[in-house]
C-alpha cells in the first residue's frame, strides 16, 4: 500500500499542497483504501457466504435477533476471518447438538465473521460425523489407555440418553484435543494464504505499472 501511495502521490504531483487540501487528503484515503481492498480474496469468500436472510430466519439462530446481523460479524478482512475458521472448526469438532448455536455465541463474543463460523459446524454432517466423532473417540482412548468399544454415533436426544454417558470421557477429551488441533490450524492457513494471495495480486499491479512505466 506504500508504494500504490508514494505512486500516486508521484503521479498527480500532489506531495506538496496534501497538507494544506483536505480535498486531497480524501482523496489520497480513498485510493488507499481501494487499493488495498483489490488485494482481498473477498470474492471467494462472498460466494460460498449464507445469505444474511437466510441465517437471521434459521431456527436455531432465531434466539440472536438483530445480533446476528451487527456489521462487525460481517466482516471480510484476515482477522474476522480467521477468527471465523478458529471458532467454526472448534464449535465443529464439539459432539453436542445445536453446534451451530455455539458457533454463533463465540462469534458474537469474539466479533469474527459469523457467517463462517455457522457455515464451518457442516464439517461435521449426517455423512461425516460417525467416522470424525469416531476418530476423536479413539484419540481420547489413546489418551486415557482405556479399551476402544463399538459405538454408534449420531448426536441425538435418544443417543444421549443411552450411549453418552458410556464414552464421554474418551470422547470430550479427544474432541476438545482435536478440536484446538484443528482450529489453531485453521487459523494460521488462512492466514498464510490471505497474504500469499495478498503478495501476489500486489506484484502483479507493481508489474504491470512497471510495464507501462516503459
Amino acid at each position: 500500500m506504500l508504494y500504490d501511495t508514494l505512486m500516486y502521490l508521484r503521479k498527480y504531483g500532489q506531495h506538496d499542497s496534501i497538507q494544506g487540501n483536505s480535498k486531497n487528503i480524501i482523496t489520497l484515503k480513498k485510493h488507499q483504501y481501494h487499493t488495498a481492498s483489490d488485494y482481498m480474496p473477498r470474492k471467494l469468500i462472498k460466494k460460498y457466504m449464507p445469505n444474511e436472510q437466510a441465517l437471521k430466519r434459521h431456527k436455531y439462530l432465531r434466539v440472536f435477533g438483530k445480533h446476528i446481523l451487527t456489521p462487525n460479524l460481517w466482516h471480510l478482512n484476515k482477522r474476522s476471518v480467521s477468527g471465523a475458521f478458529t471458532v467454526g472448526l472448534f464449535s465443529a469438532f464439539m459432539p453436542i447438538p445445536f453446534q451451530m448455536v455455539l458457533a454463533a455465541s463465540i462469534a458474537l463474543v469474539y466479533k469474527v465473521n459469523l457467517p463462517i463460523s455457522v457455515a464451518l459446524v457442516w464439517i461435521t454432517n449426517p455423512l461425516t460425523m460417525a467416522p470424525i466423532f469416531y476418530f476423536t473417540y479413539v484419540i481420547g482412548t489413546w489418551i486415557l489407555d482405556t479399551p476402544v468399544t463399538n459405538v454408534e454415533f449420531t448426536l441425538s436426544l435418544d443417543w444421549f440418553q443411552h450411549e453418552f454417558s458410556k464414552i464421554w470421557q474418551p470422547l470430550l477429551l479427544g474432541s476438545f484435543i482435536t478440536g484446538i488441533v484443528a482450529s489453531v490450524s485453521g487459523n494460521f492457513f488462512v492466514r498464510f494464504v490471505w497474504r500469499y494471495i495478498v503478495v501476489q495480486n500486489w506484484q502483479k499491479r507493481k508489474n504491470k505499472r512497471l510495464l507501462k512505466s516503459k
